[in-house]
């Protein structure tokens, strides 16, 4: 199996064959409550730690990990067993510890200011390497408990739909967090956005909108030629009736590009009727995409225009830019420098991760500094 948390109890028990029952407990225990790997679990006899160990692999290896912002926030880099790479993101705003996951390694959703769509399309992770992610973070975040999850890292989580919800479901119920404190972004993968509104929990949905009419939102964002605005709204509309939740629209600021008092006005428009909140992201500039955010000034000035059209918007505050949290940036930056792995002239991680990933705004969506819903 890929992960230790692609494994299901039944797995567990076969492994556990001839064992006393309680051991099934107890290994569950230890990889989903105490967050251990199976030689760290000294309640079981020595030998069949090191069974375990072999046969319940971690699926992700550090290559690097950083921090910033006075150790608040926390980005690796993984790589995953037979290649490819991923990162995620663990951010610590007062009361509240955000983890930002990777759901695919690369993205094929080809958004032109996105530094992970620049680098193209590996694979879908699956469930257990996506859990996998979670459980590193949340034993790297002790003594503080971890409060949400975002798929909003590399990848487009509903372009690997299955996986994706296998891992909220295990999130949820072997981890304990509520759906109401899980996200999943979406650049608009409008079939997906459907098949979420009949699913049982509750999750948060967040779109990437970025532009308020087809011909910009064509440019920025290329799926939106295949599902149009008018079909992705009523994707939206269809998602709130459903599950009665508030959704989020995600709007990476481009200097002179979606920050007019027009792109206000067309966000206002389809935001209002959703009730829907609009996180404004000032953008990074990427190699493929060497264009500037908003200055501050003028992002300040469009969330005033926004929220006098009606519409609640909010700010994302920019973390981690010192330490390249932003998607796909590390794993850019790993590769042009030739980076030494974790450990070896690495700054400084919180926590013991060990295989998991990197979670920041790392998906097929802007290049904006590290940051939550």
């Amino acid at each position: 199996m890929p992960s230790a948390y692609d494994a299901t109890p039944d797995d567990v028990a076969t492994l556990l064959d001839g064992e006393p029952a309680y051991r099934v407990r107890q290994v569950w225990d230890g990889l989903y409550r105490r967050g251990l790997r199976p030689a760290e679990m000294t309640e079981l006899p020595a030998p069949l730690r090191r069974h375990l160990d072999d046969l319940l692999p971690a699926a992700l290896t550090e290559v690097a990990r950083r921090t910033s912002d006075g150790g608040t926030t926390t980005k690796w880099l993984w790589e995953l067993d037979g290649g490819g790479r991923v990162e995620s993101v663990l951010m610590r705003y007062g009361g509240r510890v955000t983890l930002c996951v990777s759901s695919q390694a690369g993205c094929a959703m080809a958004c032109s200011f996105c530094a992970t769509g620049q680098a193209g399309f590996d694979r879908n992770l699956t469930a257990g390497e996506i859990v996998e992610q979670v459980v590193v973070a949340r034993r790297a975040a002790l003594p503080d408990r971890l409060s949400n999850v975002v798929f909003m890292g590399m990848g487009e989580p509903l372009a690997n739909f299955d996986r994706v919800w296998a891992a909220v479901g295990t999130i949820h119920d072997a981890l304990g967090l509520s759906a109401r404190h899980l996200t999943i972004s979406t650049v608009g993968v409008v079939p997906g956005i459907l098949r979420l509104a009949t699913e049982a929990l509750p999750v948060t949905l967040a779109v990437s909108l970025h532009a308020g009419n087809d011909a910009l939102r064509d440019r920025l964002v290329p799926l939106n030629r295949r599902y149009p605005l008018a079909r992705l709204i009523d994707a939206c509309h269809r998602y709130v009736e459903a599950s009665g939740r508030r959704m989020s629209f995600e709007w990476a600021l481009i200097d002179g590009v979606n920050d007019r008092p027009s792109d206000a006005a067309e966000l206002a428009a389809l935001a209002r009727p959703l009730r829907a909140h609009v996180n404004l992201i000032p953008l990074n500039s990427t190699p493929g995409y060497p264009v500037r955010g908003t200055p501050p000034a003028r992002v300040r000035d469009f969330a005033r225009l926004v929220g006098d059209l009606g519409v609640r918007a909010t700010v994302r505050v920019t973390r981690g830019a010192d330490i390249d949290a932003a998607c796909g940036q590390l794993a850019a930056s790993v590769v042009q420098t030739g980076e030494a792995p974790s450990g070896e002239g690495q700054t400084g991680g919180a926590g013991p991760a060990r295989r998991g990933e990197v979670g920041a705004p790392v998906r097929s969506r802007p290049r904006v500094g590290a940051s939550t819903r």
